[in-house]
């Protein structure tokens, strides 16, 4: 009983998560690199000159931007689903001194 409500909520949480994400990077610009899910056919090379590409494959593009409001920028390329890359986590990071 308890093992069916878990998956039955599994798929809610996922959901839940990819939201928050979305939301983070079309509200922030927290987060330095952005994920495009599902680039349609020739979305690289209607890119911005200043996004660089990191890695891409058939079901993602990995880009970096050093310029403000990157996830308006690649939906208005076409991206259909854009996500946050490289953001540090919850936790601060360690003092370097």
């Amino acid at each position: 009983m308890i093992i069916r409500r878990l998956l039955l909520m599994l798929p809610l949480l996922v959901a839940s998560w990819l939201l928050v994400l979305t939301l983070v990077m079309r509200f922030s610009d927290a987060a330095p690199g952005a994920v495009v899910l599902f680039p349609p056919e020739g979305f690289i090379a209607g890119l911005p000159a200043d996004l660089s590409v990191v890695a891409a494959n058939g079901f993602t593009v990995t880009l970096v931007s050093d310029t403000p409001d990157m996830a308006r920028r690649l939906y208005n390329a076409g991206a259909p689903w854009v996500l946050p890359a490289g953001l540090p986590g919850c936790l601060p990071l360690p003092d370097p001194r």
